[in-house]
């Protein structure tokens, strides 16, 4: 027999360094993004991290958390809340979400930053780790600059009231689409006295078709919306509202103006997010003769186990043959996916059986999208 070469093994990566890298990634999103603040909190982190530090105790026990546990966005969101609270006042100064101000071009200033941050973990670190247990839900409010554009091209064939399920709800934040300001650059639709607005939705030229709906199309009626979390947030709570608004980062305004124009809007139109997974919510949605179901989701299938996205995909399918003229059922997603070497994330809608039409791309925050 021919000799073989020797299996190489597989670098051993130490738990500690695993969550270190995971810090070090999300600290490159963070950036790209548009949160210079939390880019280099969590760079520095990641260091802290290595080093054996605070950070590092806060993060014992989930350095092994798969990836879509986002450890990171935890911990971030866990020092957050402390600032919301008032409980890390050093800290606050350097947080923009309570008035304080970060100089990223002054490195005297990010290093005062970066102690106060590495202190507030330390002191407080209970309360970090407690976080740590909480799935991160952002709920976040421009994902319905795309849900609107799915629900905009299913009405132009099917202008019947809708019946609204999101499965992955968070708060429920995403279920009043209709009642968001919209505005692009030839381009606006929606109550023009609402509380959130959509500014910049689109880059360059929103579709064709799209940029008329604001006058060829009948306003969207929502005559149900419910949808489904395995931890759903009460937005009228308290703790709920600290939640969602720690979840933002903490240097991006126009998202925290958003959200807090969506927790108005949830006083003012409850809805009922039930505390089950997603394919048993599915499992209880039946289609209605003159009415449009729509079922939606928006980032949250990568923390879906394949086992039960397996029976999510199967109610889906039945709801789609079940799809008639009468009683016409739509499936909006907007998740990301392998297109060539990029990962992008993208909005597409099937209504019924037809083959599915990807109609946008955008970041994960929703804004600007850009046409396909």
């Amino acid at each position: 027999m021919p000799a073989t070469e020797p299996p190489v093994a597989e670098p051993v990566v130490s738990p500690r360094e695993r969550a270190a890298e995971m810090f070090a990634w999300q600290s490159r999103a963070c950036a790209a993004l548009g949160s210079g603040l939390h880019a280099v909190l969590l760079a520095r982190a990641a260091d802290d991290v290595r080093a054996g530090g605070p950070c590092a105790d806060a993060v014992a026990g989930y350095e092994d958390a798969p990836g879509p546990d986002a450890i990171a966005l935890r911990f971030v969101g866990g020092v957050h809340a402390l600032v919301l609270a008032g409980r890390a006042p050093a800290l606050a100064g350097y947080y923009p979400s309570v008035g304080g101000v970060f100089e990223p071009d002054r490195p005297e200033a990010v290093e005062a930053c970066w102690q106060a941050f590495r202190a507030a973990v330390a002191a407080e670190l209970p309360w970090v780790r407690d976080w740590m247990t909480r799935p991160p839900q952002t709920n976040e409010v421009g994902r319905s600059n795309l849900l609107v554009t799915g629900l905009l091209w299913a009405a132009r064939s099917t202008p019947l009231p809708i019946r609204l399920f999101e499965l992955g709800s968070s708060a429920g934040l995403n279920l009043r689409p209709e009642q968001f300001r919209y505005l692009a650059d030839g381009f606006s639709w929606g109550p023009a006295d609402s509380p959130v607005r959509l500014a910049g939705a689109w880059r360059g030229d929103p579709p064709a078709w799209l940029a008329g709906a604001g006058t060829a199309q009948p306003e969207l009626t929502v005559a149900e919306r419910r949808g489904c979390d395995l931890t759903p947030i009460d937005p009228l709570s308290e703790g709920g509202a600290l939640a969602l608004r720690a979840y933002v980062w903490a240097d991006q305004d126009a998202r925290f103006t958003r959200l807090d124009g969506a927790l108005r809007l949830a006083a003012a139109t409850p809805v009922r997010v039930e505390a089950i997974g997603a394919a048993e919510f599915l499992a209880g949605v039946e289609l209605r003769p003159g009415t449009l179901t729509v079922v939606w989701h928006s980032i949250m299938r990568q923390y879906v186990p394949a086992e039960e996205w397996a029976r999510v995909d199967a109610e889906l399918t039945r709801l789609a043959a079940e799809s008639t003229p009468e009683a016409p059922f739509v499936y909006i997603a907007f998740e990301p996916e392998r297109v060539g070497e990029r990962f992008p994330f993208r909005l597409s809608v099937r209504q019924g059986q037809d083959e599915r039409v990807v109609l946008a791309e955008a970041n994960p925050h929703g804004i600007p999208a850009t046409a396909v």
